[in-house]
């Protein structure tokens, strides 16, 4: 004989599937966390977030000629920049297709940077870039 499911068990279903929507967006948040040596934010253009970019991460206070380190932006034009050598200030800017370089800006770890692409004005100059 088969039980059909009641309330109660609708009930649980529903809640089971609340908390694990809830854990799984408390977990990705804490993965892109900015932590004391990250510098993390999101990118945005006129086009609104932007995917797919490159955030790039610069300095020369290391003692060596030049140090940097590049990661891309997530489908939410989100970024983090981990781990990066504490005792600098880098220089943060975004490159991307179709987009003209962003300037540089100033940022030390442990800094959330949220940063402005500029989209291209036209083909022809986002080839430039």
């Amino acid at each position: 004989m088969s039980r059909r499911p009641g309330r109660r068990t609708s009930v649980l279903a529903v809640g089971v599937a609340a908390f694990v929507a809830a854990w799984a967006g408390h977990a990705g948040a804490q993965q892109l966390g900015v932590g004391p040596s990250d510098i993390g934010g999101v990118v945005t253009s006129a086009n609104g977030p932007e995917a797919g970019v490159w955030v790039i991460a610069e300095t020369t206070g290391l003692g060596t000629s030049r140090y940097a380190k590049i990661v891309v932006t997530d489908d939410r034009g989100r970024y983090l920049l981990p781990a990066l050598p504490a005792g600098a200030q880098y220089n943060v800017w975004v490159r991307g297709f179709g987009l003209v370089d962003s300037r540089r800006v100033p940022a030390k770890p442990g800094t959330t940077l949220n940063l402005t692409a500029t989209v291209a004005p036209t083909p022809r100059a986002a080839a430039q870039y």
